[in-house]
């Protein structure tokens, strides 16, 4: 099927029941059983809910994956991966990664044994000289959060495999409409399902997509044990948000589209981050591995102070945390986003305090580009 097909239909069908036409929410704890041992297949809502599986078939088959298992947000789903993993191990990561990331990877997991090493792993290079014998995942953000630079990651797939590692993708910033990391070699893929898979700022959740049978039990057996697992009502809002992906996605990036070359434009700003710019020194890359360039756009103002009055000026655009609604939203990565990563560490990674960036929602982008100039005026 093609994927506005399978947005639609993909993973669920009408109930047998009722006939109802979309997944039922099943906001229930437990499950009556017909005797010791016989049950219909769910007992208990951490382990097993249909509403969640409807949204876990509907997003593995977004990715081109066979397995999908949901979780309550986009950092319990890393974290479950990284749990694959125990002490001695060593994860090679995108050194601009999101900084829940790094604040999950560096403060939390390192002190259970794993070591992290941070590096460009758009440098291929790099990323060749960082692989040990002791490295077991390469974790990938492609583009980055916040200033969008691109990994090849077919190329970095090849190379952790002749080492012996896995590689994931967090693939939040393009969804499966642009990208499928794992048609590229990746071994898993990860989503915060608050972003544009749900695409409505309503709900908070997260998903692992892979086709290994083995990892996928072990992730199963994880999501029940520990039980970072979402309600039936969020997996609902997700569902219906993913119907309609196709159609937002082509909205959203067709808008920052403009809205890029507009701002590469503007004599105000010192530089615009966006792939899809002609001038962007991965352009090209993007252009083979994905169907597009996304909707997150970052630029560079100079100061906080500058950025502070670009913040206090937009009207339409949003103050907020998170991407991927239909609204625009603009952000301070440095002290929102990216504020527990170390001040030094920022500056390296070229998140610097006159640095601000915009998730392009649905409007009309002629009032969007608007406000953008009445607030850099």
């Amino acid at each position: 099927m093609g994927f506005s097909t399978d947005c639609v239909h993909a993973g669920q069908s009408p109930d047998e029941k009722t006939g109802a036409v979309i997944t039922p929410i099943f906001q229930t704890s437990t499950y009556r059983q017909d005797g010791i041992g016989k049950h219909r297949g769910y007992e208990y809502a951490r382990t097993a809910n249909p509403t969640r599986e409807a949204l876990e078939r509907n997003v593995a088959a977004l990715e081109k994956g066979k397995h999908g298992i949901a979780y309550s947000s986009g950092m319990a789903a890393i974290d479950t991966v990284l749990r694959l993993f125990g002490p001695g191990n060593e994860v090679v990561v995108t050194h601009n990664v999101y900084g829940g990331t790094y604040r999950l990877f560096e403060m939390v997991l390192k002190a259970y044994g794993l070591s992290f090493k941070f590096i460009d792993t758009a440098d291929l290079a790099m990323v060749e000289r960082s692989l040990s014998d002791r490295t077991r995942l390469v974790f990938i953000e492609s583009p980055t959060n916040p200033v969008l630079r691109v990994t090849d990651i077919r190329a970095v797939s090849e190379m952790a495999h002749a080492r012996g590692a896995r590689v994931c993708v967090d693939n939040t910033f393009m969804s499966p409409y642009l990208q499928n990391p794992l048609i590229l070699g990746a071994d898993l893929v990860t989503h915060s399902t608050t972003k544009y898979l749900n695409g409505h700022s309503d709900m908070v959740g997260g998903i692992v997509v892979l086709n290994d049978d083995a990892t996928a039990q072990k992730l199963r057996f994880l999501q029940n044990a520990v039980g970072a697992v979402p309600g039936p009502m969020d997996c609902f809002l997700a569902l219906r948000g993913t119907k309609t992906l196709a159609v937002r996605m082509r909205q959203h990036e067709a808008n920052a589209r403009v809205l890029a070359a507009y701002l590469a434009r503007h004599p105000g700003l010192e530089k615009v981050n966006y792939p899809g710019l002609p001038d962007h020194p991965h352009h090209e890359l993007a252009k083979r591995q994905a169907r597009g360039f996304g909707a997150i756009i970052s630029f560079e103002l100079g100061s906080l102070e500058r950025a502070d009055q670009v913040l206090r000026a937009v009207k339409l655009f949003t103050l907020a945390e998170s991407l991927g609604g239909v609204e625009s939203l603009i952000s301070h990565p440095a002290t929102m986003t990216h504020g527990s990563v170390p001040d030094a560490d920022k500056a390296k990674l070229g998140v610097t305090p006159g640095l601000v960036r915009i998730s392009v929602g649905i409007e009309d982008v002629e009032d969007l580009q608007a406000d953008l100039e009445q607030a850099l005026r």
